[in-house]
């Protein structure tokens, strides 16, 4: 059965600002109980599709990793009804064959991150939702296709060390990653935004843009910001391009997950709904509304 309620959301990294060709666009505020969200959202149409794109640091680039408000941006997601996310990042190599201006598919993560809240449900209200595969691959494999069709170089799958930052690895924190960890590529940005859109129901897929080899490359043993710049400049158009291919394919409306995304909420969550707070409840919202309402 096909559900027609489809909306595209967009949360766009480092270099990704804006989105061309959008129709009856417009920048709007959308206040969370978790805050606002990083920057307005700008939303409109696409090939057809309701789509809605939020810069991951703001226009202007004004929030670090750790301060990004991940709560208030996906909240803001699920409110305007977005149904899918397709996130795109920058990310620096842990492999020789994962070449700066490549893209990734990634498929797994190993979230090294600590100064970041990290779930909606940190109230009275307790919530136990798997990860164990924490993207959704039928919306992965339209990027990929995507990419294919465009003739943009790209690796099928990859696992994303999310790092806290703002800082950049140490060398032996890099051969670390590499080594010990097997890690693909490394960021700062998609944890904990992967595990929110999986609380709030929501698709999701992560698209990373390399730009550099990290250090632990005895070729590029430092990271500087005007190369990653470069880069990205020149990611930014392919990454556009992309995101409105996997529109087209989309034109037809969205059918419900078959990996369940959509549904991540229906025995994770454990609290007896008779003894969690009103206010607690009116804070989840449309969060957990479809489960809590039952």
């Amino acid at each position: 059965m096909k559900d027609n309620s489809f909306v595209l959301g967009i949360i766009g990294g480092s270099g990704i600002y804006d989105i061309d060709g959008v129709k009856n666009g417009e920048w709007v505020k959308y206040p969370t109980p978790y805050g606002d969200p990083s920057d307005e959202i700008f939303t409109g149409i696409l090939n057809d599709i309701k789509v809605a794109f939020l810069p991951r640091h703001g226009r202007g680039h004004l929030y670090s990793p750790s301060k990004v408000p991940y709560q208030a941006n996906v909240y803001a997601m699920k409110a305007i009804g977005v149904t899918d996310i397709l996130s795109i990042s920058a990310c620096g190599s842990l492999r020789e064959d994962y070449k700066p201006g490549e893209f990734v598919v990634v498929d797994q993560f190993i979230d090294r991150t600590y100064a970041r809240k990290k779930t909606f449900f940190d109230g009275s209200c307790v919530a136990h939702v798997s990860v164990a595969h924490p993207v959704c691959s039928r919306l992965g494999e339209m990027a990929q296709r995507a990419m294919v069709k465009l003739d943009i170089p790209h690796h099928r799958k990859g696992v994303y060390m999310a790092m806290e930052g703002p800082q950049f690895s140490t060398q032996a924190e890099s051969l670390f990653y590499k080594n010990s960890l097997g890690c693909d590529v490394i960021g700062m940005t998609n944890m904990p935004e992967a595990k929110l859109a999986r609380e709030a129901e929501i698709c999701y897929a992560s698209i990373a843009m390399v730009t550099d080899f990290d250090c632990w490359h005895p070729d590029h043993d430092s990271v500087e910001v005007t190369d990653i710049i470069k880069t990205l400049v020149a990611n930014a158009s392919a990454g556009k391009a992309m995101v409105k291919k996997v529109m087209e394919a989309m034109e037809f409306g969205r059918e419900l997950c078959p990996h369940g995304c959509d549904r991540a909420l229906e025995y994770a969550i454990i609290s007896n709904p008779d003894h969690i707070p009103a206010p607690e409840k009116e804070r989840l919202g449309i969060i957990a509304k479809r489960v809590l309402e039952k």
